[in-house]
């Protein structure tokens, strides 16, 4: 089973993709006429009429096929390869199966595909499928394989496996070629389905393969009829799993996505989109541990919008909703990446700063404080309406090596309130 037949059109397609697949297929010929030279073809009791039929028999095969879950295209293609190596011999086999892995991409030019690569895919099929057919073929029968095959023994079922195996080996090692040139993942390869078919595909082989060789050909037509049958409904049956292998993955990355929602929905703030109170106690118990064990500073700061009851009764909630996203967005872009900054209530934000002493957060604190100061709200007044004016009090508080989760936010929060009754719009951090 050749996993390369109808490879993705891919527009980006290297260059090198191109090149190694005209490479292979002048290789695949080379090693057919020289060993053909030398033991010559169609030997035996068979001609070009039993040629055509592995020809059109190996077409079939390819046609019978479904998407690989990774990469390229499986089909039942090693029936054919295996079932003429036993009737033929590996030579005849090479060249027949390599002339149907030829022929068989070209009808995507009727479907628009680029004429590039349909010459690679090709080049690649045919060339990786007679390679792989002589040497495995040629080993088995090196090894005293029976061609054709007219019975089964323990020796002989022996080298079917090792022949499977081979086969299996380097084509697999051929696509890997092909995957690197395209810098795709080699595991896109392993699929245990697939795996199975192709082990099933030489076990089908083996039974066309004695019945071409010691059954009548109406009771040979008649197998035929059934294995492809058989082979059309495995068809539907890989279709309808891919289908069903898509729907789960797609319902579980749908759960996934919502669980992720949900997490973020239950740690972060839905109005101004910062971390929520129940992401912040926990972070701010964290970190007063690692700036405990690691001797480092950590500072808070609480933060009030001053007079925010005002605007929601002159403005409405709606604005006073708007004027909480801004402000909320102020205090997140003069923040550092390591800082936090959270929504703690209804007009009141937590700035966590790790590793920053009072000194350096009063700084920050101070360009937050006058930022919101200067903040330009014309847009959400009404024509001739009010102005809307807004400010911020912080209250700041360090870690100490005796400070817990609420020892540092009640001293904060002290300080918060000596800032509100000493005329808001400004920063305590000291006792």
């Amino acid at each position: 089973m050749n996993k390369n037949k109808e490879q993705v059109d891919n527009p980006g397609l290297w260059q090198s993709d191109f090149i190694y697949s005209i490479l292979l297929f002048l290789v695949a010929v080379g090693a057919v006429a020289y060993t053909s030279q030398t033991h010559g073809i169609l030997l035996g009791d068979y001609g070009l009429t039993t040629a055509a039929f592995f020809v059109v028999f190996g077409l079939f095969t390819i046609t019978t096929g479904f998407p690989h879950p990774g990469f390229g295209h499986v089909s039942f293609d090693r029936v054919a390869q295996v079932a003429s190596i036993l009737v033929l011999g590996p030579i005849d086999a090479a060249w027949i199966n390599g002339l149907a892995s030829f022929i068989y991409p070209w009808h995507r030019l009727r479907n628009g595909a680029d004429l590039r690569l349909v010459i690679t895919a090709a080049c690649n099929n045919a060339g990786l499928m007679t390679l792989v057919i002589l040497i495995c073929g040629s080993l088995y029968e090196y090894l005293g394989g029976p061609i054709p095959l007219t019975s089964l023994d323990l020796r002989v079922g022996g080298l079917l496996l090792l022949l499977m195996l081979s086969m299996q080996f380097i084509n697999d090692l051929g696509m890997m070629v092909i995957l690197y040139l395209r810098g795709i993942s080699p595991s896109s390869l392993l699929n245990t389905f697939t795996t199975a078919v192709e082990s099933v595909s030489v076990l089908i082989a083996v039974v066309v393969a004695l019945a071409f060789t010691t059954t009548d050909r109406v009771y040979f037509a008649l197998l035929l009829v059934v294995l492809g049958i058989g082979m059309l409904v495995l068809k539907q049956y890989a279709l309808m799993r891919q289908r069903l292998e898509a729907l789960v993955e797609e319902r579980t990355e749908a759960l996934r996505l919502k669980s992720i929602e949900l997490e973020r929905q239950a740690t972060h703030d839905k109005l101004t989109g910062l971390v929520n109170r129940r992401f912040a106690d926990d972070y701010l118990q964290r970190e007063i541990e690692t700036a405990k064990r690691q001797n480092v500073d950590f500072t808070i700061a609480l933060a009030d919008v001053d007079h925010f009851k005002q605007i929601n009764d002159r403005f409405s909630h709606a604005v006073g909703d708007e004027v909480l996203r801004r402000i909320a967005q102020i205090l997140l872009n003069r923040c550092r990446k390591t800082d936090v900054v959270a929504r703690y209530g209804g007009e009141e934000f937590l700035l966590c700063f790790p590793d920053t002493d009072v000194r350096f957060a009063e700084q920050i604190c101070d360009q937050m404080r006058l930022a919101i100061e200067h903040a330009d709200w014309s847009d959400l007044q009404t024509p001739g309406g009010d102005e809307i004016k807004t400010t911020i009090s912080f209250g700041i508080a360090e870690s100490s090596d005796d400070s817990r989760r609420t020892t540092i936010l009640g001293d904060a929060d002290a300080r918060l309130y000596r800032a509100k009754h000493q005329g808001r719009n400004r920063i305590i951090s000291r006792d």
